[in-house]
């Protein structure tokens, strides 16, 4: 299935008139960094990776409370296809009718990807200019088309300018192994610091506006 610029996006405010829809991204990271494997120990195991599941000792209410948040204000989905994979092999077991189990299964779903081929539970294909794709669903009616992990894809999102928000939870833990958001060397980014809180189990979230390149100088 090729993208396809009216496929399956569904519109639950229909106040929103002229508003076109805002790209965020919502990452889970610990404090070195890793956003690999956060819900459990085998749900990513790449490269060896045996230290995931380090989300659950530290989710509490307030925690659960921003993402069920983000999630009410989705429209659509955009995820790399390794999280499509992840996603894909849990929720469609776990649907409670909240807003994000439910969310993930029913809201349409945007996947880069040239190897992913034929897929049902609402997934669209981006097999073509991923840039033209992502900017042609951002300039439909709407309210966010969110991300979910999928670092590399978020890494060249910003690069590109594509992301508007950017909503980091970092979890009070060093893994000391596994993928991180950023590696050791890659492109600058500043960001604007919108909203900063923390939760009674220690997680701090940032809400982030992207801002440009980093720029730099001699501290006074």
């Amino acid at each position: 299935m090729s993208f396809r610029p009216n496929g399956g996006l569904t519109i639950n405010d229909h106040s929103l008139g002229a508003m076109t829809m805002k790209l965020t991204a919502t990452m889970m990271l610990t404090v070195d960094g890793v956003y690999q494997g956060p819900g459990g120990p085998d749900e990513d195991r790449r490269g060896g990776f045996d230290r995931g599941g380090w989300v659950a000792p530290h989710f509490d209410e307030e925690t659960g409370r921003f993402v069920t948040a983000v999630f009410e204000r989705a429209d659509a989905l955009l995820v790399g296809r390794r999280t499509w994979e992840i996603f894909e092999g849990y929720w469609p077991h776990h649907d409670e009718g909240d807003p994000v189990s439910h969310g993930i299964n029913v809201l349409p779903k945007y996947v880069p990807s040239t190897m992913l081929t034929d897929p049902d539970w609402n997934t669209h294909v981006i097999d073509g200019d991923v840039e033209a794709a992502v900017r042609d669903l951002k300039a439909k009616p709407g309210r966010e088309l969110q991300v979910h992990g999928s670092g590399d894809l978020l890494r060249w999102l910003l690069e590109r300018d594509l992301v508007d928000e950017l909503n980091l939870q970092v979890y009070p833990v060093v893994v000391g192994d596994g993928l991180r958001l950023f590696p050791e060397r890659g492109q600058t980014h500043d960001l604007t610091l919108v909203e900063s809180r923390s939760t009674p189990s220690g997680v701090t979230i940032q809400t982030y506006r992207p801002a440009g390149r980093a720029t730099f100088g001699t501290a006074g």
